[in-house]
């Protein structure tokens, strides 16, 4: 089953309140995150666009809230870069924010208990059929001489093999191309 993660942009559009809120990133925080998006990828920061964001004079939340959106606008890629660098220099804040408790989310717990039923759904009466099946071909092979051998007990058999792996299936089909008295040791005088 594939499952579909939202992109990079739309979790930025998700976490942008959250990581506005005062007090969430410091200032040598977001400087820093401003230094690694401009210095290991000046593709997506310019010095220019990373001086805008690091200047004092205006106010952090402003800086913030701009510099996200600016990365938005660029792509997913600019926007992953971002939670790389916020993961890089606040670890915290990028384990609680919103979108990767969504994630987190998606996939529930699932008991031991639970994942026996999942994987024995069948019951035992599938058991038992297979069995029977399995054991009833094994006995028509063992009972059947080389001189009463059926042609219709031979093509049972060969379609029996078609549902079976590759190595299973050449196995089974040796045994109908040689002669059974090849196949099974004789008892007796």
């Amino acid at each position: 089953m594939l499952r579909s993660y939202p992109l990079y942009s739309e979790r930025l559009l998700q976490d942008t309140p959250y990581l506005t809120r005062i007090g969430r990133l410091s200032e040598r925080v977001t400087d820093r995150i401003i230094l690694q998006l401009n210095r290991v990828y000046p593709q997506i920061l310019s010095n220019k666009e990373a001086e805008r964001f690091r200047n004092p004079q205006t106010p952090l939340r402003t800086r913030l809230s701009d510099l996200l959106t600016h990365l938005h606008r660029k792509g997913d890629r600019e926007c992953q870069e971002f939670y790389r660098a916020l993961r890089n220099n606040a670890d915290k804040v990028y384990a609680t924010l919103p979108s990767r408790e969504n994630l987190q989310r998606v996939e529930p717990e699932i008991s031991p208990q639970q994942e026996k039923i999942i994987l024995n759904d069948r019951g035992p009466v599938f058991f038992l059929a297979c069995f029977s099946a399995a054991a009833g071909l094994a006995f028509l092979l063992y009972c059947n001489s080389p001189e009463t051998r059926s042609n219709g007990a031979r093509k049972v058999f060969g379609y029996t093999a078609l549902g079976f792996g590759r190595h299973i299936r050449n196995i089974l089909i040796s045994f109908l191309e040689e002669p059974m008295s090849e196949a099974l040791p004789r008892v007796g005088p």
